[in-house]
């Protein structure tokens, strides 16, 4: 009987460590030797496909020097994500840390955690170069693309200039896809965030064929994602950005990424830093997006 009793409580102990770790990326990743990042295909320059396996971007290479620092012995296993199914592989642990292009909302903020912001986006419209397209009144009775699991066109239709204004929506897969649903005129407008769009832009055919046109949709934080009720990775992940920040190294990274050629093809996406991310590095925090539409 007191063998039974000693053979359950340390099954029970054992079963409470792992899911203890479950919960301590930090300690998954330090015992398995691993760390499996979710990255985009098409979130340039923030993360984006090089082709053969490899990623690369202002997020996933913060988040290699964040692993690096932390994690020096593991290995970084790219597993890419798409806007649909990035928060449930975050949360069932498939993925370790999300370096995309995820918008911290307050709706995302009950499922998973955010490191603190590291880059802010305007919501804005791609249209083509020769569509007479400068506003959001003028989307009335088109196709208006946008990546399915994203939430631009939502907030497109909840933007004040947009009432009265009847549009379809058309889903690209990717953001790719996205942009392709533009170029082959399938759609007449592709809303999303403006370094996406300028990232997309400037790596297509003919970059001239497009701009960006319209009123800023809304401001949004962006932000590494990982999984939530983890203090460890919250509290480690939060400190070594804040060094980043404090230290120069993040504008250095940002001056990289948005302002200089960046591979494949050596195309500068010439998106400077805004004066509302230039302010949170000044004061880092982890606000999410509704509490900049209170400004």
């Amino acid at each position: 009987m007191n063998k039974h009793i000693l053979a359950f409580a340390v099954a029970v102990l054992a079963t409470g460590g792992a899911l203890a770790q479950a919960n301590d990326t930090l300690a998954k990743v330090k015992s398995s030797g691993k760390v499996v990042m979710g990255v985009r295909d098409s979130s340039s320059p923030l993360s984006y496909t090089l082709g053969d396996g490899k990623y690369t971007g202002y997020h996933v290479e913060l988040c290699e020097r964040f692993i690096k620092a932390v994690a020096p012995a593991a290995k970084v296993e790219f597993l890419p994500v798409t806007s649909q199914n990035r928060i449930p592989l975050v949360q069932n642990g498939t993925v370790d840390l999300e370096c995309g292009s995820t918008t911290n909302n307050a709706t995302r903020q009950k499922d998973v955690s955010f490191a603190v912001t590291t880059f802010v986006t305007e919501v804005r419209t791609a249209v083509k170069a020769n569509s007479g397209i400068t506003s959001v009144a003028q989307l009335g009775g088109k196709n208006v693309a946008t990546t399915t699991g994203t939430t631009s066109v939502q907030t497109l239709r909840k933007h004040e200039r947009a009432n009265g204004v009847d549009f379809k929506e058309v889903f690209g897969k990717d953001h790719s896809d996205s942009l392709l649903l533009l170029e082959s005129g399938r759609a007449e407008a592709f809303v999303m965030d403006d370094n996406i769009l300028a990232g997309l832009i400037a790596n297509a055919k003919n970059p001239a064929d497009f701009k960006i046109v319209g009123e800023v949709l809304s401001v949004e934080p962006i932000a590494i994602m990982f999984r939530k009720d983890d203090p460890a990775m919250k509290k480690a992940i939060d400190e070594f950005i804040s060094s980043q920040m404090k230290s120069g190294e993040l504008d250095k990274l940002y001056t990289k990424w948005f302002t200089n050629a960046i591979p494949p093809k050596n195309t500068n996406v010439n998106l400077a830093m805004g004066s509302t991310l230039k302010t949170l590095i000044a004061t880092p925090n982890d606000k999410p997006m509704e509490d900049y539409a209170k400004k």
